[in-house]
């Protein structure tokens, strides 16, 4: 079992900036992949961005390139996701996910909401 906990979200005005804290604890190997989702209201889960575990290869969701940056501190057990200036459209709860690289993403944390002001 993996357990995810998220933290740093919060209300921010537009043009700020926040970063989020993804801790992992349990079976974490290096053959996990680890990700950023977010849902706003109304809306389904989207992709926002995901770093492999044993190496440095990212992916990001064009709406964030330039803006996000996701990374890791192995030693930690935890993934952070900068978010730059934000944008009243980033407004949702962000989730936190892990899965083998050749599987899906399934653990996931509890959320922490993010609300950009316009």
């Amino acid at each position: 079992q993996v357990q995810l906990v998220e933290s740093g979200g919060g209300l921010v005005q537009a043009g700020d900036s926040l970063r989020l804290s993804c801790a992992a604890s349990g079976r974490i190997s290096s053959t996990y992949r680890m990700g950023w989702f977010r849902q706003a209201p109304g809306k389904e889960r989207e992709f926002v961005a995901s770093i492999g575990l044993s190496g440095d290869i990212t992916n990001y969701a064009d709406s964030v390139k330039g803006r996000f940056t996701i990374s890791r501190a192995n030693a930690k057990n935890t993934v952070y996701l900068q978010m730059n200036s934000l944008k009243p459209e980033d407004t949702a709860v962000y989730y936190c996910a892990t899965g083998l690289i050749s599987g899906p993403y399934n653990y996931w944390g509890q959320g922490t909401q993010v609300t950009v002001s316009s």
